[in-house]
């Protein structure tokens, strides 16, 4: 922030310790191949300082200068602050917008090796000082960039990447704009191809994956046609646009369809990766936006029907952000309250699925692998697990992403003799044989089968599990 004590100090003093903090120049014409990622706010990276006479960088708003990562004394008061929250007790830290950490004339100042190299330092400290603290990556790049951040070490004859030496999770952000893309054009291609193009990454790091967070629904890893097309379909209104992207929450961008948001869902949590679930889209909160820039998709969380919404006893206009008070999305009518009250809610359903995952490591540690089929309408996987133990967690996952009913045919003569079981439910479905295996999905309808162990194999049992899983906090269900 611009009104930090560090930049204060740095533009008053630019002899000072904390002169070189930041990155100063007499001109603008420095890493003109940097884009301006604000395009809808910031004319340019720089931004003229009265005070100390000079520009700053800034790779987002210009109230936002950017540290200078070549100075060690700015690696050092890093460190210091990543201990102090460490010291607290947090469990890790997302790393904001780490590509941009670095600038070189002729380079567009992303993905720099001094980013890898320094991030390679943190890993190090955290892992000596904290052990078992996460290090989750935002890297808005192309999965064959961000792979880079996991910092593979080639530890094998063949090469094969096995241990990452930078961070722990990065989120896969190529995943999510295709997967409202696929649903609105019916076509499971959007969602396969970029898995396809997904790099291995190392043994001991996790890719995070989401429908919605706190900033807008990005487009930038798409093509501009798509783009074009996903405003077209999802930000009708430009007050939706922001930046490249959409500022909306869940529910709203599906229409308030309790079938699509249950559909998003079972994908999130059946893809490859850890899934990240944005608070109040567990009870399909709406989005306000007359608010300005993000704050559309930030208001408080819809506790109950009283007073601002059960998020603070404060006088209502001394909130950092207005409740939802929309006559459908408001919070006197969509409330973890009056969700909890509804056995059939939104919520409890979500509980039921993340127990249900929780059950099956297959979804968290196991293999992809896309099984096509013969209509495009619907995508179709298995995840698989054994364990160290060679017990085998195996999982079939069958979503309709067309909004009519529809038929597939599977080859699945690789688990020949099995009878798969219904994840959810534990109904048991006919025997897969040598022919096509055929199944029909209501509109926008899903199927999770465990698919029992061959002889020989040992496999995880199925659990129905509970109406509400117990061991989730009552308020927030997670």
């Amino acid at each position: 922030s611009d009104q930090h004590r560090w930049f204060q100090e740095s533009r008053r003093d630019p002899t000072g310790p904390y002169g070189d903090f930041y990155v100063w120049s007499d001109t603008d014409d420095l890493y003109q191949e940097a884009r301006v990622i604000f395009v809808d706010t910031e004319p340019s990276n720089w931004t003229w300082d009265p005070v100390r006479q000079q520009y700053f960088w800034h790779r987002f708003y210009s109230h936002q200068p950017d540290l200078n990562f070549d100075n060690p004394a700015v690696h050092q008061a890093m460190f210091d602050a990543l201990a102090f929250w460490l010291d607290m007790g947090i469990d890790g830290f997302r790393l904001d917008a780490v590509p941009y950490l670095y600038e070189r004339a002729g380079t567009n100042g992303e993905n720099l090796k001094e980013t890898h190299d320094f991030l390679k330092l943190v890993r190090k400290f955290v892992d000596e000082h904290y052990p078992d603290r996460v290090l989750l990556a935002e890297a808005n790049q192309w999965p064959s960039d961000v792979v880079d951040y996991f910092g593979a070490s080639e530890n094998t004859a063949a090469g094969v990447p096995t241990t990452g030496t930078e961070c722990h999770m990065c989120f896969h952000f190529p995943v999510m704009p295709r997967i409202f893309m696929a649903v609105r054009r019916e076509s499971r291609f959007p969602i396969s191809e970029i898995l396809e193009q997904t790099p291995a990454i190392p043994d001991n790091c996790q890719w995070g994956i989401f429908l919605r967070n706190h900033d807008e629904l990005t487009l930038e890893m798409v093509t501009d046609e798509d783009r074009d097309y996903m405003w077209g379909e999802y930000a009708k209104d430009p007050r939706m646009k922001a930046n490249i992207g959409i500022r909306r929450r869940l529910a709203p961008l599906l229409d308030n369809d309790i079938n699509q948001m249950e559909l998003f869902t079972a994908l999130l949590l059946s893809l490859p990766g850890s899934p990240m679930l944005y608070y109040g889209d567990e009870i399909g909160m709406g989005d306000n936006i007359w608010l300005g820039d993000r704050d559309g998709v930030r208001t408080p969380m819809q506790w109950t029907s009283d007073r601002n919404a059960g998020f603070s006893v404060a006088t209502p206009g001394r909130l950092a952000l207005p409740v939802n008070q929309d006559p459908v999305f408001g919070f006197q009518r969509v409330n973890v309250e009056t969700e909890l009250e509804n056995a059939s809610s939104l919520l409890h359903w979500t509980r039921r699925m993340i127990h249900a995952r929780r059950k099956h490591p297959a979804f968290g540690l196991g293999d992809f692998s896309d099984l096509g089929g013969s209509n495009p309408s619907v995508l179709t996987y298995v995840r698989e697990y054994t364990s160290p133990a060679g017990v085998v967690d195996r999982v079939l996952c069958v979503h309709n992403l067309s909004r009519f009913p529809q038929p597939i045919e599977l080859d699945l003569r690789r688990f020949e003799g099995c009878a798969p079981i219904e994840l959810l439910g534990g109904v048991r479905f006919p025997e897969i044989g040598e022919l096509p295996y055929l199944l029909t999905l209501g509109a926008y309808g899903f199927y999770w089968f465990r698919l029992p162990e061959a002889a020989g194999e040992r496999s995880f049992g199925a659990v129905p599990p509970p109406a509400a899983d117990p061991t989730l906090d009552e308020r927030t269900g997670s």
